[in-house]
C-alpha cells in the first residue's frame, strides 16, 4: 500500500517528509481490510515507516525498515517542482517522461536502477516469508515497479497507473508467476 499523504507539490523522493495521518477513520478501515494475520514491513522513510505504524498489531509481525523500499531517488530534483526542473534542465524532463527507464535527474537513479533495487529486495522479503500475506507499506514509484512486474509492461505502461496515498495494489505470486488483483484500490 502507498504510505499516507504528504501535501508535497514538489519532486518527493528519499527526502524524508511526514505523512499526514490525521484520517483515523480511512485508517481503521484499511486495517480492517488489510489481513491480520500478516507481516508488516515498510520503507525507512518516515513517511512509510510511519503509516504502517498506524497499521502494526499482535497478528501482524513488523518488520525492520527497509530502505531497499525507498522511492525512486531524484538526486537533485528532490525538493523541486516540475515547472522549476524544467526551467533549470529544459532537456531532461521530456527525456526522463520518453526514456523514464534509462534517463534520471541528476545524481539520481533511473526507473532501472531503482526497480533492480526494489526487486531484489522484494524478492528477498517474499522469499524470507512464503506462503505469508505481507504488507509492503511504500511509495508510489517502488509500487509502479512492482505493477511493471506483475503485468509484464514497460515503465510507460506501469506509470499510466494512479496509485493514491494509502491505496491498496494487490500482487499475488504463485507457482504459475505473478498476477496482479486490484491496483490502487480505495478502501
Amino acid at each position: 500500500m502507498r504510505h499516507g499523504p504528504t501535501h508535497e507539490k514538489n519532486f518527493v523522493g528519499w527526502r524524508d517528509v511526514p505523512a499526514d495521518l490525521s484520517d483515523h477513520a480511512l485508517i481503521a478501515r484499511l486495517n480492517a481490510h488489510l489481513p491480520q494475520s500478516s507481516v508488516l514491513i515498510s520503507s525507512d522513510l518516515i513517511r512509510a515507516s510511519a503509516t504502517a505504524d498506524t497499521l502494526a498489531s499482535d497478528s501482524r509481525m513488523r518488520l525492520p525498515h527497509d530502505p531497499d523500499l525507498r522511492e525512486l531517488d531524484f538526486g537533485l530534483w528532490d525538493g523541486m517542482h516540475a515547472r522549476d526542473v524544467s526551467q533549470s534542465h529544459p532537456e531532461p524532463q521530456p527525456r526522463l517522461l520518453d526514456h523514464p527507464r534509462r534517463y534520471c535527474g541528476p545524481e539520481g537513479e533511473s526507473w532501472n536502477d531503482a526497480a533492480r533495487r526494489i526487486n531484489a529486495a522484494v524478492d528477498r522479503i517474499t522469499q524470507a516469508h512464503p506462503n505469508t500475506h505481507i504488507i509492503a507499506v511504500a511509495h508510489f514509484g517502488v509500487i509502479l515497479t512492482q505493477v511493471q512486474r506483475a503485468l509484464g509492461v514497460d515503465a510507460h505502461a506501469a506509470m499510466a497507473h494512479k496509485i493514491d496515498n494509502l491505496s491498496v495494489t494487490d500482487i499475488h505470486i504463485t507457482p504459475r508467476g505473478w498476477d496482479i488483483g486490484t491496483i490502487n484500490h480505495q478502501v
